[in-house]
């Protein structure tokens, strides 16, 4: 099956499983993987004990780094890649930082980002991976990350949100949101490949377009 996409992002909430999906397309496809480099953050472990101390901290080192990456490897060509596909996407900086930070703070944290934004490159196909808060925690439980011990439904639906509301507020772009709640893409080849049938193997317009699976 041949890419019609250049730039391909797998997003979702946490627990969601875009890193196991992007993996697993750019293993398939021979495609050039973009993941996220949050292990080493030394500010993440200190944000989930003390949220209102690090929290701004956290957001802008994150910041920081997703657009050195973002920037160094898709500005870079790649000719043995037919494609790139992410894990996350620059925007997820600001939807993050709306559900951590305090008011001024995020007002500052959105002149910083809204300064570097329209230089990072945007991709052809935004995907969310979408689950509800129960399988959410069941799988962060799972992976067995101390320092995500802490998360709540709350904060998970908060961050759910802000995806939503980020959808809604800038159409320009190709979003294919799916319901995986009833599927399970890292076990089961079958599923695996209904999803990548639904990223690949169909035309998909600019706004919100949905699929439940």
């Amino acid at each position: 099956m041949d890419s019609k996409y250049n730039y391909i992002v797998i997003e979702g909430n946490i627990g969601a499983g875009k890193t196991s999906l992007a993996s697993m397309i750019a293993q398939q496809f021979k495609a050039r993987l973009i993941t996220e480099r949050f292990a080493d953050n030394p500010f993440l472990p200190k944000f989930y004990k003390d949220p209102d101390k690090y929290s701004f901290p956290l957001e802008l080192s994150f910041l920081a780094e997703r657009y050195r990456q973002l920037r160094e490897e898709l500005t870079s060509p790649d000719l043995f890649s037919p494609f790139s596909v992410s894990d996350y996407y620059f925007m997820k900086s600001l939807i993050f930082a709306s559900s951590t930070l305090g008011t001024d703070e995020y007002t500052l944290y959105r002149q910083i980002f809204n300064i570097i934004y329209t230089s990072v490159p945007r991709p052809d196909l935004y995907v969310y991976l979408h689950s509800d808060t129960g399988k959410l925690l069941s799988n962060i439980a799972r992976r067995g990350r101390d320092y995500e011990k802490s998360i709540s439904a709350e904060y998970l639906q908060s961050i759910q949100d802000g995806y939503f509301n980020f959808f809604r507020q800038n159409e320009d772009m190709k979003y294919l949101i799916l319901d995986i709640g009833g599927i399970d893409f890292v076990s089961s080849r079958k599923d695996y490949d209904t999803v990548v049938g639904e990223i690949f193997g169909k035309e998909w317009q600019k706004g919100i377009n949905r699929v439940i699976l």
